[in-house]
């Protein structure tokens, strides 16, 4: 028996197009605008023909400069409609998007090339779900998020694999929170959102919620660029993600980053081969391959492979490719011809390096030039292979096998990618001992490629940072409101600032035995790699000598740190007792502190600022077993389980008001949630690293948990930005050029950052400060089925 066509009708989607004239202009301030007279338009091409569907405009900075002005005028009005009324209006798009379902799906179809019954099942289906979803949060949020207010204006650039979905992702939580929004599709698939525009007209949603601007990466580079937006969302290649990062340096902006993968598909003995076969398939050739999570790395136990391949095989004869409005058809065309060229590349390329490469469908492709390509197997390939290395998108897949778990981990974390990864196996017990040791955001056990607005979805490593969906994902575009002059060194910094500075030095003891500070590194005191110190004064007085740390020094802590991962497995529990051993140690040296802090305030300050860090430590160490995950039930059958996973290396640059407590408020919370730490203490008064480190090594602190580097702070948080190992950089006050600075050179790893006033405004909030310390892992679990 064979399949006879079943085409779906384009007739409503073309008349919609002939309705605009087949030519569109960008919607800014709730309405169609043109654009300059010389303004250039380019084709729109449908992917499946090769026929032009649009012309669309070209937008430009001044066009983008009158989007950010009509947002930056309606935000005032859009949060003081309230809770309420956005969700009332988030509704109303929900709803519209239901009415219009058929027409989005298939304006997409034709737009991007993908089948209808992935747009129609899928995309539109998945879009709807996020602006109900978001619908409720803005009920909620000052309820549920209180303390927390809207970023402002946000920029959001978006790509063609999704483009209705990655839409709704972003706008509707945006949106939610109360912010206004600038936006831009991309420039191969701009209709759906165009169509969006409308409907957003349809709805009555308030003149200037909801701009777009279409046109080519240059009206990215404006958005980015453009002071008027407080942050940007962006998905799309890890290239150009790393390009915005280097060109929002230093301007304050919240980033927001999903970025490429390179995901794994570990097969194990024990697998269910048949229902991991129909996996591989919704996982690599769903949507052409073009998903940022495809399950493009098929890493298989030694012995079972023979058997999956021959099934692969035997499926992937019987995959449909051709016409995407056909709902008969697996698999549509490629978004254009230079993407199948880039497609076409890897492979071949990989067939000249010895790999061996297996192409079959069920269908004949078009001769001559097109945009169809085959599901493709490449196999006697090893992990040093451009192709198992590098982002295809397509619909390429490549094979490794292994022996044991170990290795299936080993070869699974063997990339610079951690968006996504699928785990199968009919034992639960091996499938989440082997989940918390992937290196990804996202892990799916004994299915693929599962999304829900209600759980968060993101990667680590340089596939990017922050996260789309449930409450974390509503997170990105919220900020916590600066209480007054509060900060998490509050007191101690004001009685610091307002007190004056002692006359009364005691003079150094003659009788007494030379104390020499050191660096304190791996658990042990250590000399400077370079055998300098620095002085260290009170206005006249010479109070001691630190060592001078160097870029060695720093590389010998984050060695010390990594070596101490073992701390990130320890029990929440386990951890808590070592921080308020932590404080009880600290109070028992309450007077040596006080002694090292009053030169620079009074004693009455500097005894309110040990206090104040003893209660740091007390409050790390009660949420340290408190700030945990969540257990979703998304609408399929299994749950989805949010884990608080540790950000791995932390960076941390101490601020000079407040010394100590300043170091302990960012060692603490780091620590509680099983980070290691390299820290930086203030250059104001760095003795207390000296002293600090006594309590650190009678508090049954592991060796390489906390490791203390003193010296010039702006020398070696540019090591630690620059550090390949490093996984996060925090640096609460730092001025605007050093945070430019360790912003840029943070773009080699992409590792996150938290610097500057608005974290240092931030430092009050503490679920905020923890938040930092975790990335948080959505590991999706059959239950119920």
């Amino acid at each position: 028996m064979d399949y006879g066509p079943s085409p779906e009708s384009a007739e409503v989607a073309q008349a919609w197009l002939e309705r605009h004239g087949r030519r569109f202009g960008h919607f800014i301030d709730g309405a169609w605008v043109k654009g300059p007279k010389s303004a250039s338009h380019f084709d729109s091409t449908n992917p499946a023909n090769g026929k032009t569907l649009a012309a669309i405009a070209q937008g430009d900075a001044k066009l983008v400069d009158r989007a950010v002005a009509a947002a930056s005028a309606a935000l005032p009005a859009w949060q003081a409609l309230g809770g309420h009324g956005r969700a009332k209006l988030l509704y109303a798009l929900a709803r519209a998007l239901q009415k219009h379902a058929r027409l989005f799906a298939v304006l997409e179809t034709l737009d991007n090339g993908k089948t209808i019954r992935e747009t129609r099942d899928a995309d539109v289906p998945l879009a709807v779900r996020h602006f109900y979803h978001h619908a409720g949060w803005a009920q909620l949020l000052a309820r549920e998020l209180p303390g927390h207010e809207a970023l402002g204006v946000v920029g959001q650039i978006v790509p063609w694999n999704f483009p209705l979905l990655m839409l709704a992702w972003k706008v509707a939580p945006a949106l939610a929170c109360g912010n206004t929004i600038v936006f831009k599709p991309a420039e191969q698939t701009s209709l759906t959102a165009l169509l969006f525009a409308e409907i957003c007209q349809e709805v009555g949603l308030p003149a200037g919620v909801f701009n777009l601007v279409t046109g080519d990466g240059a009206v990215g580079q404006a958005i980015t660029a453009h002071p008027g937006i407080a942050k940007i969302a962006f998905t799309g290649s890890t290239e150009v993600g790393k390009l915005i990062r280097q060109a929002t340096a230093g301007s304050g902006k919240k980033l927001s980053l999903e970025l490429g993968g390179k995901s794994p598909y570990i097969v194990f003995a024990d697998a269910d081969l048949d229902a991991a076969v129909e996996g591989i398939v919704d996982s690599i050739w769903f949507n052409q391959g073009e998903v940022c999570c495809a399950g493009s790395r098929l890493l298989v136990h030694e012995g079972t492979a023979p058997a999956l391949l021959a099934k692969l095989k035997a499926r992937m004869a019987k995959i449909r490719v051709g016409d995407p409005l056909d709902k008969s058809i697996d698999m549509g065309a490629l978004v254009d011809r230079t993407q199948w060229q880039r497609v076409s590349g890897f492979v071949e390329r990989a067939r000249a390096e010895g790999a061996e490469v297996y192409q079959a469908c069920a269908t004949e492709l078009p001769q001559g030039e097109h945009c169809y390509f085959p599901p493709t197997l490449v196999t006697g390939v090893d992990t040093a292979s451009e192709i198992v290395q590098q982002e295809v998108f397509g619909p390429v897949l490549t094979v490794q096998t292994f022996r044991t778990p170990a290795e299936a981990v080993e070869l699974a974390n063997n990339t610079r990618f951690g968006l996504a990864a699928c785990v199968w196996s009919e034992s639960i017990t091996l499938a989440l001992h082997v989940a918390p040791q992937l290196k990804t955001g996202v892990v799916w056990v004994n299915t693929a490629n599962q999304f829900d607005a209600a759980c968060g979805f993101g990667g680590v490593r340089e596939s990017g940072y922050g996260r789309e969906g449930g409450r974390e994902g509503l997170r990105e575009y919220l900020k916590p409101i600066a209480a007054k002059g509060a900060k998490a060194t509050k007191s101690a910094v004001k009685s610091a600032k307002t007190a004056k500075a002692s006359t009364a030095l005691v003079a150094a003891d003659p009788n007494a035995i030379d104390r020499t500070a050191k660096l304190y590194i791996g658990g042990k005191q250590t000399r400077p790699d370079g055998g300098y110190s620095r002085e260290v004064w009170a206005g006249n007085t010479l109070l001691g000598l630190v060592p001078e740390g160097n870029r060695k020094d720093i590389r010998n802590a984050v060695e010390a740190a990594r070596a101490a991962a073992g701390w990130a497995r320890n029990s929440a529990h386990g951890r808590a007792q070592v921080l308020y051993y932590l404080a009880e140690n600290l109070q028992a040296q309450r007077q040596r502190f006080v002694e090292l802090l009053a030169p620079f305030s009074s004693e009455a300050a500097a005894a309110a600022e040990v206090q104040a860090a003893v209660e740091c430590l007390f409050d790390f160490a009660a949420w340290a077993d408190k700030h945990d995950g969540a257990v979703h039930q998304p609408p399929m059958h299994g749950v989805t389980l949010a884990l608080h996973e540790p950000v791995g290396q932390i960076g941390v640059i101490a601020p000079d008001d407040a010394p100590l407590l300043g170091l302990v408020a960012l060692i603490a919370p780091a620590i509680a949630m099983g980070n290691r730490v390299v820290a930086v203490p203030s250059r104001r008064q760095p003795l207390v690293a000296a002293e600090l480190y006594q309590v650190l090594d009678t508090s049954d602190v592991p060796g390489g948990v906390v490791n203390l580097v003193t010296g010039d702070a702006d020398a070696l948080a540019e090591t630690l930005a620059s550090h390949a190992e490093v996984d996060a950089l925090w640096w609460p006050g730092a001025a605007a050029a050093q945070c430019a600075k360790v912003e840029a050179l943070s773009v080699s790893n992409l590792k996150r950052t938290w610097v500057g006033e608005a974290a240092a405004a931030s430092l009050h909030d503490l679920h905020t400060v923890l938040e930092q310390a975790v990335q948080v892992k959505n590991v999706w679990v059959p239950y119920g089925v």
